[in-house]
């Protein structure tokens, strides 16, 4: 009876401790497994454990959809380089006309670090090409912070075009035989692919050329279409009317480059060499 006593005095010391704790609410019912009965009860400590558990999965899975430049953010989701691929083909294909193109996009710098966003939007930066190397920028539109960057992307244009048949070294005079024609990425340089023979035969190689390199302009020596002091047509071309006249050169006249002329009446204009001893004016 004595120890009765004094644990029933031990549990009135302690119940108002627990009378502030809400009811545990039950959620099973019916006959409970004999090899569940003695198993012992989780402590606090290991419920504590699974509900931080459960609350960090809730976390992550609330997370799922940032866009941020953690651990392996630098590379971009199938969605975002399916829209950068799109975004660029579109703006590609109005350059490359029926030519064959192909898109492929780069990845950032892998020392960004950037803010969570959820909702990056890809588009072209104003004066950018989208021609051979060349970014797409993304910018955070929905997110805590703000942020832009740009992409690296390769665009790759092929069509039909004159290539070197041998190899051939600088100086050459291009004969018909020395061409053939190749499918070539327009886009792999700068200089525009000659695909017509008649602007390459006869011309001088300004640079060696392997088998199989593509022509281009710029593999051509520049043409000088007259010498400075030499008389020269002038062409003065304007919307739906045009007018000729003669004028004096005062510079060489180099293909497609600027040069001044001096009219007959003593005025100096500027247009662009065109031809043997022709002057074009844009007006």
């Amino acid at each position: 009876m004595s120890a009765r006593r004094n644990i029933s005095a031990n549990n009135a010391a302690i119940a108002p401790h627990f009378a502030l704790l809400p009811p545990t609410p039950r959620f099973y019912s019916g006959s409970v497994d004999k090899s569940l009965r003695n198993t012992p009860a989780l402590g606090l400590p290991a419920i504590a454990g699974v509900l931080w558990l459960l609350l960090l999965v809730g976390l992550l899975a609330m997370s799922a959809p940032l866009w941020a430049a953690e651990a392996g953010a630098t590379a971009l989701g199938e969605e975002l380089a399916q829209q950068v691929q799109q975004l660029t083909l579109e703006a590609s294909r109005r350059a490359a006309g029926d030519a064959r193109v192909e898109i492929a996009v780069g990845q950032l710098d892998p020392r960004l670090r950037l803010a969570p966003c959820e909702r990056v939007q890809p588009y072209l930066p104003a004066g950018s090409k989208p021609w051979g190397k060349t970014r797409v920028g993304l910018r955070c539109v929905q997110g805590p912070t703000p942020w832009n960057v740009f992409l690296p992307v390769t665009v790759k244009v092929f069509a039909r075009s004159l290539v070197a048949a041998g190899p051939l070294s600088a100086g050459t005079v291009l004969a018909a035989a020395d061409l053939r024609e190749a499918e070539v990425d327009l886009a792999a340089a700068p200089g525009a692919a000659i695909a017509q023979s008649a602007a390459a035969v006869g011309r001088t190689l300004a640079r060696p050329l392997a088998a199989g390199d593509a022509l281009r302009q710029t593999d051509l020596k520049v043409r000088q279409w007259f010498a400075a002091g030499e008389t020269v047509q002038l062409l003065a071309v304007g919307n739906g009317y045009s007018v000729s006249g003669e004028g004096q050169a005062m510079s060489p006249g180099l293909e497609g480059q600027a040069v001044r002329v001096r009219t007959e009446s003593g005025r100096i204009v500027t247009g662009q060499a065109v031809g043997e001893h022709r002057v074009e004016l844009s007006l």
